[in-house]
C-alpha cells in the first residue's frame, strides 16, 4: 500500500524560488560571480504567463508560454525582467524555447505600448503611426535563466547556433541567441550568498557524485527546514524525503540531516541496483546480437533503439565485445 502525498516537485521548486532573497542570489551567482548587483528588496512579482496571439499575413494562432518564476528588478526609475525556468530533463530545443519565450515577453510589452499609443494617438509621424511604436519608445530587457537539475550531464545545445545546420559561407551571417544554463551537477564554482540556495546545490551535487562523506562532514550534525528537505527530495527524485519533510513541516519540526542522509544513501543504492539491472540487460542483448553475427554498427543501432540510449553510451557498451 502506498501513501504518497500529492505535492508535485515542480510546484515545490517554483515556491522555493519565489522567495526574493533566493531568486536574487541565483541570478547574482550566475550573472555577476556572486557580486550583489540584484537586490532582493528591489524585486517585485511579474506576470509569468506571456502567451500571445500571433498574426501573420491573415493567419492567426494563440501560442502559450508560462515561465516558472518571473520578477521585475528595479533599476533606478526603470526595471529589468528576470525569468527563471526549472528543468529536470535534457531538452534538445531549449535555446529555441528560450528565444521564443523572451520574444513573447517583448511582444507582450510591445502590444501594451501599441494599445496605449493608439488610445492616446501618440503619433508624431507616419512612421510611428505605421509601427504603432514611437521613435522614443523602449522595451524593458529580459534575462532568462534555466536551472537544469538532472543527474545526467547536459549534452544538448547551448545556443541557437548549436541547433542549426549552417553552410560554412553563411556562418558569420547567422544571428545567435544566448541560452543561460545553470547545470546543478557542475555548480561548484558558483558563489552563493544565500544559505538555503547553497545548501540545496551542495547536497544535491554531493548526492549525484555519491559523495556522502562530504554530506556527513558538513551537514550531519545540522538540521534544515522541511522546505529544504522537500526541495532536495524533488531535485534528486527521493520521494521518501519529500513525504517525510512534508510530515515534519505539518508538525513544525526541523529535518535532521542524519536521518535524511540515510534516505538519500538508500536512494543512491536503489538507483545503482536499477542501473546494474539495465546494464546487465544491455550486455545480454549485445551478446545475442554478436551470436547472430550482427555488425558492430548494427548492434549499436539495435541497442540504441531497444534501450533508448544515445550513440555515445551505446558505443561504450559495445566497445568491450567488438
Amino acid at each position: 500500500m502506498t501513501n504518497q502525498n500529492k505535492v508535485k516537485p515542480d510546484i515545490i521548486l517554483k515556491n522555493f524560488w519565489k522567495n526574493n532573497e533566493r531568486f536574487a542570489d541565483i541570478f547574482n551567482a550566475y550573472l555577476f560571480r556572486g557580486e550583489q548587483i540584484i537586490k532582493a528588496e528591489d524585486l517585485t512579482e511579474a506576470d509569468a504567463d506571456i502567451s500571445s496571439l500571433v498574426k501573420f499575413n491573415g493567419y492567426a494562432e494563440t501560442l502559450g508560454k508560462v515561465f516558472d518564476v518571473v520578477k521585475k528588478s528595479a533599476n533606478g526609475v526603470d526595471y529589468v525582467i528576470l525569468g527563471l525556468e526549472n528543468q529536470s530533463k535534457i531538452h534538445y530545443a531549449m535555446p529555441l524555447r528560450h528565444m521564443i519565450g523572451d520574444a513573447f515577453s517583448y511582444l507582450k510589452e510591445y502590444k501594451e505600448l501599441e494599445a496605449k499609443n493608439k488610445k492616446y494617438k501618440n503619433y508624431k509621424t507616419k512612421h510611428e503611426f505605421l509601427s504603432k511604436f514611437q521613435k522614443t519608445d523602449r522595451l524593458h530587457p529580459i534575462v532568462t535563466i534555466c536551472i537544469y537539475y538532472g543527474e545526467d550531464e547536459w549534452d544538448g545545445p547551448r545556443s541557437l547556433i548549436d541547433m542549426l545546420d549552417i553552410p560554412e559561407e553563411f556562418e558569420s551571417l547567422i544571428s545567435d541567441y544566448k541560452f543561460n544554463l545553470i547545470e546543478l551537477r557542475k555548480s561548484e564554482l558558483l558563489k552563493f550568498q544565500n544559505e538555503d540556495v547553497k545548501t540545496i546545490f551542495d547536497i544535491s551535487r554531493f548526492i549525484y557524485n555519491r559523495e556522502y562523506d562530504k554530506i556527513n562532514n558538513i551537514y550531519k550534525e545540522k538540521t534544515i527546514s522541511p522546505e529544504l528537505g522537500m526541495v532536495i527530495g524533488s531535485i534528486t527524485e527521493t520521494q521518501k524525503l519529500i513525504d517525510d519533510s512534508l510530515k515534519l513541516e505539518q508538525e513544525g519540526v526541523e529535518l535532521n540531516m542524519c536521518k535524511a542522509l540515510e534516505e538519500l544513501e538508500e536512494r543512491g543504492r536503489e538507483k545503482g541496483r536499477i542501473e546494474g539491472r539495465i546494464e546487465g540487460r544491455v550486455e545480454g542483448a549485445i551478446k545475442i546480437y554478436k551470436k547472430m553475427e550482427a555488425s558492430r554498427e548494427d548492434t549499436i543501432k539495435n541497442i540504441m533503439e531497444d534501450f533508448s540510449l544515445d550513440k555515445e553510451v551505446a558505443d561504450k557498451y559495445v566497445e568491450e565485445y567488438y
